[in-house]
């Protein structure tokens, strides 16, 4: 295309200085402009002078070739952007099988170095359509043992590419001597120790980063020690897998928990991912370590917590470990990430603690995150997300216990009305009983009191606490046997006693609803002007002509054959409030029947009513 430039050139329809950048466009094919950015460039006409440039957000776009000239910067056709516009897929099957080669295309087209943001920013979601987070886990790796790779410390600064390539070993040292403070250098000698058995000289390695890292690890024991801790568990690990021995006078864990600082001013700094080795070092080089282990956990994170307990558990710790949890509970002192540990275990290890009171813990703990900028709602967030907590909570309370609990979710300010909505439908769902202290509403006085006889209510009371006392329990514990069996989806037992669950539960919630809507009775006091509950109807069917005598008892007292029936039945409900001499008309087993009353008299409920 030089000729033809030169061409145009000598026509005067294009300035000379610009014929050596047109030529580089043309060559490329590809462009950039600061203001639409990348484009391809589609076509050249040289009767009008001007290329067509497929802009990313201009397609079909005529540029004047002067202006071109002067506006626009070539891309190689070896540039990111160009190969991703000229084939996408071959990157993608790059992505997936050579990572090394994609990372060193991306950070040549930056010159050389590309921050971490900018390399993701030009792949995702183009090249790497799935989990950029692991696939980046792995290529860093790679690039971590490969030589041609300077990563830094500091997301935000760039990876280097070399063309010279460093030895791991070299690498490592050289970036260890490099790293400022005993945090960065640990950070250093953990990378070699995963990439220990790719180092050529190992012993020489070890040896200067263990060396570097006792020079540094004094001087920290008193003012950072959990900076210290974390460096000696490193420097332990690199000596072990070095096979070399102890350097005399070595810091180890013992002395540093020895310095007398809480263990929870350590522990909470170290992290995530050496507590559980922290817990060990702290056991063994203190006495009381489960004292203090108790004592900080209502100060830790919903982790931290839940490995004090783990360790605690191990340590045949499980009975402080209990007792302390119950007094935090009771006291509504334990905060939310204790609490949302322990409604994330849930197990039956805890079933003696976990209850209502756990729940309105729940709701003190958030209340007073709400004065803290710095706490998070994550408890908050997990009690409305796990539909079935609430219901486990509650499943084996009082209702009278579950009606308390329900004012004070309605009273607490932790939840908007939407959300508290959804909690309260919760509670109803277990617990019907609780629907008109919800509502406020009554629809009629039936609706809210059941006449029953003192025999009848005492029945009903003896199975609501076998239920609750005995069966309820028994169940729980076939869940539990059932559930040690293994794979629950095959589990036939734990299905089973899963769905007797539900069954105790709907007819303990039917219990608990209609326990407190009765009101017990002798029925010395009804009234004979009319049929009424607790009397004696003598009547005749004017069908037949015949005597027939009924007795209209409580709401759970019933004996048809005997003619005793409950108020609330068709029968019942006809008879009642009718006087002497009335005809009373109702369908009786399909057929229409007529009665006059011819006597109304008091009677008292059989003992063995059913």
């Amino acid at each position: 295309m030089r000729e033809e430039f030169e061409k145009l050139a000598a026509a005067g329809k294009l300035e000379t200085k610009h014929i050596e950048a047109l030529v580089a466009l043309t060559t490329s094919g590809y462009c950039h402009h600061r203001s639409w950015g990348f484009g391809r460039i589609k076509a050249i006409d040289t009767v009008f002078s001007r290329f067509t440039i497929d802009f990313q957000t201009k397609a079909g776009h005529f540029m004047d070739l002067g202006f071109a000239a002067e506006s626009l910067r070539p891309i190689p056709r070896d540039h990111i952007l160009a190969r991703k516009a000229g084939d996408i897929e071959a990157l993608r099957q790059m992505a997936a099988l050579h990572h090394l080669d994609l990372i060193k295309v991306v950070i040549q087209s930056f010159g050389g170095k590309a921050t971490l943001e900018q390399i993701q920013q030009i792949l995702v979601p183009d090249v790497i359509t799935e989990d950029w987070r692991k696939w980046w886990e792995v290529a860093k790796k790679e690039m971590k043992k490969d030589g041609h790779f300077q990563i830094p410390l500091k997301k935000t600064e760039p990876i280097v590419f070399q063309a010279q390539e460093t030895a791991l070993g070299d690498r490592l040292t050289s970036d260890f001597r490099a790293a400022k403070g005993l945090k960065a250098k640990t950070v250093i000698a953990n990378d070699a120790l995963k990439s220990f058995t790719d180092i050529a000289d190992q012993v020489g390695v070890a040896t200067e980063i263990i060396t570097g890292l006792n020079n540094e690890i004094a001087t920290y024991v008193r003012n950072q020690p959990s900076v210290a801790l974390e460096a000696v568990f490193v420097r332990d690990d690199l000596r072990a897998v070095a096979a070399l021995a102890a350097a005399t006078g070595e810091i180890g864990s013992a002395s540093i928990w020895g310095q007398e600082p809480k263990f929870s001013q350590i522990f909470e700094l170290i992290s995530v991912g050496k507590h559980k080795r922290a817990l060990h070092s702290f056991r063994d080089a203190t006495a009381l370590w489960h004292e203090a282990v108790l004592a900080s956990i209502n100060n830790l994170s919903a982790k931290a917590a839940g490995e004090c307990a783990s360790v605690l558990i191990q340590e045949n710790r499980m009975a402080q470990l209990k007792e302390t949890l119950a007094m935090l509970i009771s006291r509504h002192s334990a905060n939310s990430e204790l609490l949302l540990w322990l409604a994330k275990e849930r197990s039956d290890s805890f079933a003696d603690i976990l209850g209502p009171e756990v729940f309105r813990a729940m709701l003190t703990a958030i209340e007073r995150d709400q004065f803290n900028e710095k706490k998070s709602n994550r408890l908050r967030d997990y009690i409305m997300d796990d539909q079935q907590l609430l219901v486990d909570l509650i499943g084996s309370a009082d209702i009278e216990v579950i009606k308390d609990l329900t004012r004070a979710l309605q009273l607490s300010p932790c939840f908007d009305d939407m959300d508290k909505r959804s909690l309260l439908a919760r509670i109803v769902k277990s617990y019907p009983a609780v629907q008109t202290l919800i509502s406020g509403e009554q629809s009629n006085k039936q609706d809210v009191t059941l006449v029953v006889s003192w025999a009848s209510l005492e029945r009903r009371k003896n199975e609501y606490n076998e239920l609750v006392q005995k069966t309820i329990p028994a169940n729980s514990k076939e869940i539990a046997i059932a559930r040690s069996y293994g794979d629950l989806r095959e589990n036939h037992e734990y299905k089973a006693a899963k769905e007797m669950q539900k069954i105790l539960m709907r007819r303990k919630a039917e219990l608990e609803a209609q326990l407190i809507r009765a009101r017990g009775t002798d029925f010395a006091q009804a009234r004979t002007d009319a049929v009424s509950i607790g009397t004696r109807v003598a009547v005749t069917n004017l069908t037949s002509q015949e005597g027939e005598e009924y007795t209209i008892m409580g709401a759970w007292d019933s004996a048809p054959e005997k003619n005793i029936i409950s108020y609330l039945t068709p029968v019942g409900q006809a008879f009642l409030n009718k006087k002497q001499g009335e005809t009373v008309d109702f369908e009786l087993e399909g057929q229409k029947q007529s009665f006059r009353i011819e006597a109304i008299h008091l009677t008292t409920p059989p003992a063995a009513s059913a």
